[in-house]
């Protein structure tokens, strides 16, 4: 609950209405915040699209994103241990014991101040008034309650003594209604008739409610007497209960992290309050309503405080509050309960407790989950699952292709280039321009786009035509030979030891991307080998978890690859081979794999064979080695030389541009060789 103002005074909400140059200024309340940061959807995707190189699925991977966060926002975690952080610190600087410590204090200073005035006093009456103050009890709220009736000499030490029970009283009101203490501070009798009215008035209209009697004008009628002591202005009973019932369980809870001592001194003080039980009646009779009310609340729960700064009942119950808040904000933060959703984080209560940032943090990880599924990078499968949609994947190969070409563009000075075809000659096809396209716009493509625009907007087409920058497209060019390009990858379990799974991944995105959309008459497949291999699409390959598999079967591989060569006999055929391991397992005639460690001259043997079958067909291969093992490097040497190969052993963050280059080098060749007319 906010502070409200003074008894008295008109709080800066409720005034001056019909007033048309008022203006009033609060939170954006239109949707999402206009003034936040655009999510960096290709950042999310990129972080999401590693950790499914790794393992993760997809689901998974955006969790751990949104827990780690992006460059420019903090992640849940980072949020939740704040949370955690700032609950640690409220335990552990303060103590609950600020108000019997502040009236210990006001005693003390009464007591030495009426001593001195009684010793300058020679008559009987100050003797007798010494004796009095001898025989005070060492209990501070007995000796408060004994001198309710004591005479004061020294005005200074009277003014002490009344400054407990006003003390007392704002203490009590503070814990229900939050800023008491501070806007009570000098209160007149007034005042405290009016927060007389407003306490009654209050039970009367819970009891009301509770016996389902109250109406809508019931409470406004309230309000209109009462509300200045109600700044968070609630709009019905209903939520009029739901604030002062989470400030009355956080007082209860106070109540309860006393020691008992601590308790039965509070108790008896309370008594003392404003120097009439009244207050406490009315205060004990507003707490049994609340718990009927809202039973749900954690009205038994306790708090261990370990720190040296004293706190007054309102500031503990506000403390005690902020715990408890803090500690929802830890759970929602965590997401690690069943149906956990980014929309379940209270941004109030974040702003509260951790300030603004962090609540525009948890809004832009909420809107970035939102933006992955509402633009189409995620999509749930038929059994239910969440998987890479293929504009994801598209994006996942673009942004590894970039990486490749700029280590190419670094290595050799080139740069990357939209170009299709290294000789220009038009496809018949265009597409959309992108930044740093050279190619000729396609003038017909280009105006047919920004008149179809025009026309699904609703406006008639006409004249001139006007033109935008997403209308625009360029004549896409091509080389007349194509290749059947047959990539095959390791994936048995040393690949994920080594560190080399993701890398290799990432090297076939890439090249599929390149071949997708600049070489779209090359036929690229892509085939995974470990005890078995299998043909695999990108995103199955991308998505493929590493397991536990002994065996490296390049024979089996191969075989695969000749028969993707022979689907296409009047394409140029290159094998690309990336591997950390000797070829350790053979496909048997009956379809079972053979495994055996050192390698059985069988498995080299079949292997060879097909390595000659495909170089019967005219493949040019090459074999990417990873790893500086000897009798690896003298088994893949040995198979290149007889088919006429090469061996290429690039590091592991090259050899996504070792493979592009290779393959386009190859390309080259072939173009090279190419006669035109003959095909």
């Amino acid at each position: 609950m906010t502070e409200p103002p003074r008894p008295g005074s008109r709080h800066p909400r409720s005034g001056g209405r019909g007033d048309p140059h008022r203006a009033r200024y609060g939170p954006y309340q239109g949707g999402p915040d206009p003034l936040l940061p655009p999510v960096d959807l290709r950042e999310a995707l990129e972080a999401i699209g590693n950790d499914v190189l790794e393992g993760a699925s997809p689901r998974r991977a955006l969790r751990e994103l949104l827990r780690r966060g992006t460059a420019d926002t903090r992640g849940l975690d980072d949020l939740a241990a704040r949370a955690n952080r700032r609950r640690r610190e409220l335990l552990e600087r303060n103590h609950l014991g600020g108000t019997l410590d502040e009236v210990r204090e006001l005693l003390e200073r009464a007591l030495l101040a009426e001593r001195k005035e009684l010793a300058r006093a020679l008559d009987d009456d100050a003797r007798f008034s010494e004796l009095q103050l001898d025989e005070l009890p060492t209990s501070t709220a007995q000796a408060v309650r004994d001198l309710s009736e004591y005479r004061w000499r020294d005005a200074s030490a009277r003014a002490d003594y009344e400054k407990i029970r006003e003390l007392l009283g704002r203490e009590l009101l503070d814990q229900r209604f939050a800023g008491m203490k501070e806007a009570l501070a000098g209160a007149t009798d007034e005042d405290r008739d009016r927060i007389d009215a407003m306490l009654r008035d209050l039970n009367n209209l819970l009891d009301k409610h509770s016996r389902g009697e109250d109406t809508q004008s019931d409470f406004d009628e309230f309000m209109a007497a009462h509300g200045d002591y109600f700044p968070e202005n609630p709009r019905n009973t209903e939520e009029l209960l739901d604030s002062l019932a989470r400030r009355a369980a956080a007082a209860q809870r106070l109540r309860n992290s006393l020691t008992p001592e601590q308790r039965a001194e509070l108790d008896a003080l309370a008594q003392q309050a404003f120097g009439s039980p009244s207050l406490i009646d009315q205060l004990e009779r507003l707490d049994a309503n609340l718990r009927a009310a809202r039973p749900g609340e954690d009205w038994d729960g306790t708090q261990r405080f370990r720190g040296d700064d004293g706190m007054g009942l309102g500031e503990g119950t506000g403390a005690l509050a902020d715990i408890a808040e803090l500690e929802q904000l830890a759970e929602q933060l965590s997401q690690q309960y069943a149906g956990a959703q980014l929309d379940d984080i209270d941004p109030e209560a974040l702003a509260r407790q951790l300030g603004d940032g962090a609540a525009a943090d948890a809004r832009t990880l909420a809107e970035l989950e939102r933006a992955l599924q509402r633009q189409g990078f995620l999509a749930r499968g038929a059994d239910g699952q969440w998987r890479l949609s293929p504009k994801a994947m598209r994006q996942l190969g673009q942004s590894a292709f970039r990486d490749v070409a700029q280590r190419l563009s670094g290595r050799r000075g080139e740069r990357d280039t939209q170009r299709a075809g290294a000789t220009g000659e038009p496809t018949g096809a265009s597409r959309g321009w992108e930044f740093g396209d050279t190619e000729p716009w396609d003038v017909t493509r280009t105006v047919t786009n920004a008149v179809l625009r025009a026309a699904t907007g609703g406006s008639a087409p006409s004249l001139p035509v006007r033109l935008r920058v997403s209308d625009v497209e360029v004549a896409e060019t091509e080389q007349r030979v194509h290749a059947a390009v047959a990539l095959l990858v390791d994936t048995s379990f040393s690949m994920v030891m080594d560190g080399r799974w993701v890398p290799m991944k990432r090297t076939a995105l890439a090249l599929n991307h390149l071949i997708t959309t600049r070489f779209r008459g090359d036929d690229l497949q892509l085939i995974a080998f470990g005890r078995v291999a299998q043909q695999l699409s990108p995103a199955e390959l991308a998505g493929l978890d590493g397991a536990w598999d002994q065996g490296t079967n390049l024979h089996h591989a191969l075989l695969l690859a000749g028969r993707h060569l022979r689907r296409n006999p009047n394409a140029q055929p290159v094998v690309l081979i990336v591997t950390d391991g000797e070829p350790t397992a053979h496909l048997e005639p009956d379809g079972h794999a053979f495994f055996d460690y050192p390698p059985h001259p069988k498995t080299l043997g079949l292997t060879v064979r097909e390595l000659d079958n495909l170089a019967r067909l005219g493949a040019q291969v090459t074999i990417f080695r990873l790893g500086d093992d000897p009798g690896l490097a003298r088994v893949v040497d040995r198979m290149a030389q007889r088919v006429g190969g090469r061996v290429v052993a690039p590091d592991l963050d090259g050899l996504g541009a070792a493979v592009v280059s290779d393959y386009m080098r190859r390309r080259s060749a072939a173009r090279a060789r190419f006669v035109p007319g003959s095909g």
